[in-house]
């Protein structure tokens, strides 16, 4: 494998972690000159962004290549370790796009449960205004068994920051339905929404559904 396209998550200072810090510029390659071990040293991305996001340090993404020497780690495969990763677009904090789809997951399951009017609301609109009170409300009716998963999806939407929410509720959502079929869907619909906004489009946390 010569390279590999795919995505990443960095953090809202656009610079490398683990105390690298080199800058991230969009066009430029970054290297490494040691053994290359998946997520203990290399650069890493994810084919699919729903895999990113299981990894994603902060909200913001990018579209990358990997090359150099190329490591695949996981069962099936999640992500790949590099030598060499070139940052080709990107570099957008999407936490309000994350905060739509975690929202957009939980309507996927909403019709499992019975939930309180107030997260319907919070998840169709995403008004601020009632968020702690759809996080209590879907928190204190997910009990019976059954609603479990859709209630842990709305309750991550409604309450969490916007990358964990995006995650758990992507997570929950897909136990809640068909699992891989799900989780195949929801990669779907962040890679749109997020190539949207990379491409200048964009999605406001308070958008209705």
């Amino acid at each position: 494998m010569k390279q590999v396209k795919g995505w990443w998550f960095g953090t809202i200072d656009r610079k490398l972690l683990n105390d690298d810090g080199r800058k991230i510029v969009i066009g430029e390659t970054h290297k490494i000159d040691r053994k290359i071990i998946p997520c203990k040293c290399g650069l890493h991305l994810s084919k699919r962004i729903i895999d990113a996001l299981n990894y994603a340090p902060g909200p913001v993404i990018y579209r990358v290549i990997g090359s150099g020497v190329i490591i695949p780690h996981g069962n099936p495969v999640d992500k790949y370790a590099c030598s060499e990763r070139t940052y080709v677009a990107g570099g957008v904090d999407i936490s309000n796009t994350l905060r739509l789809f975690a929202r957009k997951c939980a309507l996927d399951v909403i019709h499992l449960w019975n939930p309180p009017d107030i997260v319907i609301k919070y998840l169709k609109t995403g008004d601020e205004s009632i968020r702690t009170a759809a996080w209590d409300a879907a928190r204190d009716a997910a009990r019976d068994a059954a609603w479990v998963a859709a209630g842990v999806a709305a309750g991550a939407a409604a309450g969490a920051a916007a990358r964990d929410a995006a995650r758990d509720a992507a997570k929950a959502a897909a136990w809640a339905a068909t699992g891989a079929a799900a989780r195949e869907k929801f990669n779907r619909r962040l890679t749109s929404m997020v190539s949207r906004e990379i491409n200048g489009g964009n999605y406001e946390n308070n958008r209705s559904l």
